[in-house]
């Protein structure tokens, strides 16, 4: 692939789709698989997150696009390393694990900066990065696949489509909670 015919608003739009897309995903799976309704609402977690019911956890979703934003301006000045080569996924998996999981600036949970800065037990916090490590490497592959692959007409209807509702439905929600 031609690293020319990567432009920055394509590249935009489908990285703000489908980190959105992939952030709903992770975060169903690890809300039930993780039981984060309990593991929220007991210290350490609770000392620092807020409760599964607080209305600003059910607008989350509507604030991922800001995110993919901010990811789509690191990618963009590294697309030709990131999709113009085979094994670009797995350059884009590694950087989203190593500098936005493992190496955070601050004591993230699951990062080495967690380890050793938060009273979180660090067996919890290994146990805790399934969902960001699988959100990452979600992340990955369909938006490489997705920036490869622009004449799929039928990936973007239904990941723009997939978009539309996951913001959608959050937003109802919210809206109903705050008017009940």
């Amino acid at each position: 692939m031609n690293v020319r015919s990567i432009h920055f608003t394509p590249l935009l739009c489908k990285t703000v789709a489908v980190h959105t897309l992939t952030y709903m995903v992770a975060g169903i799976l690890a809300y039930n698989l993780g039981d984060y309704e309990t593991a929220y609402s007991q210290p350490p977690l609770s000392n620092f997150m807020r409760p599964t019911s607080d209305p600003w956890v059910m607008a989350g979703p509507l604030f991922q696009p800001i995110r993919g934003l901010i990811f789509a301006l690191a990618f963009y000045p590294l697309r030709e390393v990131l999709f113009s080569r085979k094994g670009g996924w797995l350059v884009l998996w590694w950087l989203l694990v190593a500098l936005g999981i493992l190496s955070t600036f601050g004591p993230s949970p699951g990062s080495m900066e967690g380890m050793i800065y938060t009273i979180i037990p660090p067996l919890d916090q290994l146990l805790g990065l399934w969902e960001v490590v699988l959100q990452s490497l979600l992340l990955s592959t369909l938006l490489f696949y997705w920036v490869r692959h622009p004449e799929k007409r039928w990936l973007n209807w239904c990941l723009g489509i997939l978009f539309f509702v996951t913001l959608v439905l959050p937003a109802l929600g919210f809206l109903a909670q705050q008017a009940g």
